[in-house]
């Protein structure tokens, strides 16, 4: 088994290192080109559209509002990795992978921005609303039903059911550490219980559909984040003296200046790309899937607010984890984990601080489980609509959540990344040709904003696009103009009573000449 998990291990290292963070990173760099800098430059906008009304749905009941949609793909996001991965960073890299992590989130922020979009436009009627994803814009705008077939069944594989064994791993493992540390009994027999708890816990959810699933992220997200950052910044306050050496030591290991561990800078700039990546999922193409049940009143919307995702992520609850472990001075070069950080969290406020990440760490797993499962779901649906098969669907991440909590997953892991190396090389092969759509919509956009309009989107703009299913009649009227001051459009459009004549390149309209 050990020879088997160093030989994927090693293969999947030559994958990512030659193939997977080369194209990220350079279709990334050009995405932030073409877009003017969008992840940067509209940052205030992306706090006042996440606060965007939700339509209604087809089954009377309100859809996935924009927040909801950024919740269940924080909720993803934001798991163990968070602590676990950071902290295998800092070790490995020393800390200048923290420096290399901030600047890999802001450039792939442009990825997020892109991918989103484009699953927004291409999105599809369901009874609770949309759903979405690479899978339905490789078969809508690029006419590849294989390729959305491809990339349906690996995610699906992924997220779902490896990676959520993965978070029950981390829920029954952190538990058991708590245990033991009041003296209570561990091993199996504690790791079967917690994984049964799971499974009932999961099931309460998942089987309650996409509604019960937004509304549970919607809770625990902010709960999770507002308890890691009280944590994070109790440290900091207790430890204020620090703070300059802390981001000395940051900057200085990011560029050589001070070598902490074998291979010195590169190993930061490795090990910093690498993990944030990991972390914030930008390009992946796993996002996209809860961008696309957004009910908003322009594409673009979404896509800056899964952007916002990307630093939520990893400017923020990265960042936390960053200032913790970095103030406790550790050893460099040693094996990562969750670990390092509850070593960290008790050298400066005692053991309490270990049963307080066991809570955040269980709520960081938990909600992972949920925002993966959605990802699985809507692929399956892509893939086979009928109920009796998500049914069963159910019961099998029911079934990887009990084992997960039980087994050793060294082997899973490595599996884990191979499958998401997969993912994402096909969703960034399809954005390349996808992403000038993007471009127009972000331009059509701008133009509305910029003459202090809330922007509004319908097909009769874009007539040429073909398969858009969800943004009102090629053929009929254009959307009215409605002052930022004035609220929000709801999501699904609605075609004006008015005719209006569509501007012949047929890309603008909304913010200019009316």
């Amino acid at each position: 088994m050990n020879v088997l998990n160093d030989a994927i291990s090693a293969a999947n290292d030559v994958f990512w290192s030659w193939l997977v963070i080369p194209l990220l990173v350079v279709l990334a760099v050009y995405f932030t080109l073409r877009s003017g800098f969008v992840q940067l430059r509209l940052l205030p906008e992306m706090f006042r559209v996440i606060r965007s009304s939700p339509g209604v749905a087809p089954d009377g009941r309100k859809e996935i509002s924009s927040f909801q949609a950024f919740a269940i793909s924080a909720a993803s996001r934001v798991g163990t990795g968070n602590i676990v991965g950071v902290a295998s960073a800092i070790v490995l890299g020393g800390p200048g992978a923290v420096f290399w992590m901030w600047l890999m989130a802001t450039v792939v922020g442009s990825a997020a921005f892109v991918e989103s979009t484009l699953a927004q436009l291409y999105k599809v009627r369901a009874d609770t609303g949309f759903r979405g994803g690479p899978a339905y814009y490789m078969l809508h705008g690029l006419g590849q039903r294989w390729m959305g077939v491809l990339f349906a069944v690996v995610i699906t594989l992924t997220f779902p059911l490896v990676f959520n064994s993965v978070q029950a791993n981390s829920i029954s493992g952190s538990v058991g550490t708590s245990v033991a540390a009041l003296g209570g009994p561990g091993g199996w027999l504690l790791n079967a219980v917690v994984g049964l708890l799971l499974v009932g816990l999961v099931a309460l959810v998942i089987f309650g559909g996409v509604r019960r699933i937004a509304h549970w992220t919607e809770a625990l997200v902010p709960t999770m984040a507002l308890l890691y950052l009280l944590l994070g910044l109790a440290v900091v306050l207790l430890n204020a003296g620090e703070v300059p050496r802390v981001i000395g030591d940051i900057l200085a290991s990011a560029f050589g200046v001070r070598e902490f561990v074998a291979g010195g800078v590169g190993a930061a700039i490795v090990q910093g790309m690498r993990r944030g990546m990991f972390s914030n999922e930008a390009g992946l193409g796993s996002a996209p899937n809860a961008g696309a049940t957004a009910s908003v009143s322009h594409p673009v919307k979404q896509g800056l607010v899964q952007c916002l995702g990307v630093y939520f992520d990893t400017l923020l609850i990265c960042s936390v984890t960053a200032f913790i472990i970095l103030v406790a001075e550790p050893e460099y070069g040693g094996e990562g984990g969750a670990q390092v950080t509850q070593v960290a969290l008790e050298s400066t406020l005692g053991g309490w601080a270990v049963h307080a990440l066991t809570v955040i760490l269980f709520l960081l797993a938990f909600s992972s489980v949920l925002g993966n499962y959605y990802y699985g779901e809507t692929n399956l649906r892509f893939l086979d609509a009928d109920p009796r098969h998500l049914t069963y669907f159910r019961a099998f991440v029911l079934a990887a959540v009990f084992a997960g909590s039980v087994a050793p997953l060294t082997l899973v892991w490595a599996l884990a990344d191979v499958f998401m190396g997969v993912m994402a090389v096909i969703n960034l092969i399809a954005l390349i040709p996808l992403s000038e759509i993007a471009f127009r919509l972000l331009a059509d956009y701008g133009r509305q904003y910029r003459n202090g309009l809330d922007p509004q989107f319908t097909l009769a703009k874009m007539p040429e696009l073909r398969n858009v299913e969800c943004w009102g009649d090629a053929e009929g009227a254009l959307p009215e103009d409605i002052a930022r001051g004035h609220g929000v459009r709801l999501g699904d459009p609605v075609v004006p009573t008015d005719d209006q004549d569509r501007p012949d390149d047929g890309g603008d309209g909304g913010g200019t000449g009316r």
